[in-house]
């Protein structure tokens, strides 16, 4: 079993989860990425996209709504230069919150708007997800559980199919590298160094043993209560493999397969 940042079992599939897109503010080519994420939630029974649908930029996401069974949420213009699609958004999220049976929420939008959204359901308990780019606002970012950064998460995928398919030959299989030559792999996106800070810090502030070890899950949970980051964002696909790339630390397990983690630069 593996844990989010908050500590939480992620294979939950009787939970019910709710998807609220801002179809005005995100892309449709992020969709199957982010469904697949949710799913460590639970399972994605609702969802729903908000625009308004008479909208020409609103195609890509209309060739997707029967195919996903996304509901369409029409909100017309009302003003100019207003956007009244967060308003139902927020208000819809608040409807669902207090009616009760959801376990979690996806919002995926790049608008600071949903920052009062996402904290107030934090709030209650429920797990929130942000999906967004990277001109996303802090604000937003880290009121949501985790924020994942939909335009590196399209981009790691690309990338890991692009090494795939660089693998195969003509009729499929798979192509060895020649002696001596190593097999080309994708790069993945820079770790910064604020990251790799906040991830020492949590190390400092967990549980160590005398050779100065520490429980990778007590780290990640540690840091997941000061930031919203996720592996995803940096091309890997568990927080394990995230740390296991970093030169600042070491890694042993134990235990049946738990990792356990040591700064050392």
């Amino acid at each position: 079993m593996d844990l989010i940042n908050g500590g939480k079992p992620v294979d939950s599939p009787g939970h019910n989860i709710a998807l609220l897109i801002d179809a005005d503010n995100a892309s449709p080519d992020s969709l199957d990425p982010v469904l697949t994420i949710l799913a460590e939630l639970g399972t994605v029974n609702i969802r729903r996209a908000y625009g308004n649908w008479s909208k020409p930029a609103l195609k890509g996401w209309a060739n997707l709504v029967l195919r996903y069974a996304i509901e369409p949420q029409q909100q017309f213009d009302i003003t100019k230069g207003k956007n009244a699609t967060d308003m139902k958004i927020a208000i819809d999220a608040m409807d669902l919150l207090y009616r009760g049976h959801i376990d979690g929420f996806g919002i995926m939008s790049s608008d600071s708007d949903f920052m009062p959204v996402a904290m107030r359901i934090r709030q209650n308990g429920l797990p929130v997800y942000g999906f967004g780019t990277e001109r996303t606002p802090e604000g937003f970012r880290e009121a949501c559980t985790r924020f994942i950064d939909v335009g590196k998460l399209v981009q790691a995928e690309a990338s890991a199919d692009e090494g795939v398919e660089a693998g195969k030959g003509a009729d499929g299989d798979a192509v060895v590298a020649p002696a001596g030559q190593d097999a080309v792999i994708a790069p993945s996106p820079p770790v910064d160094e604020a990251l790799v800070t906040l991830l020492g810090d949590a190390w400092k502030a967990s549980k160590r043993d005398e050779k100065g070890f520490a429980r990778l899950s007590e780290v990640g949970q540690r840091a997941g209560n000061r930031s919203s980051f996720d592996a995803r964002s940096y091309g890997f696909s568990r927080l394990s493999e995230l740390v296991e790339s970093l030169p600042n630390f070491v890694t042993e397990r134990r235990d049946g397969g738990a990792m356990y983690i040591k700064r050392v630069r």
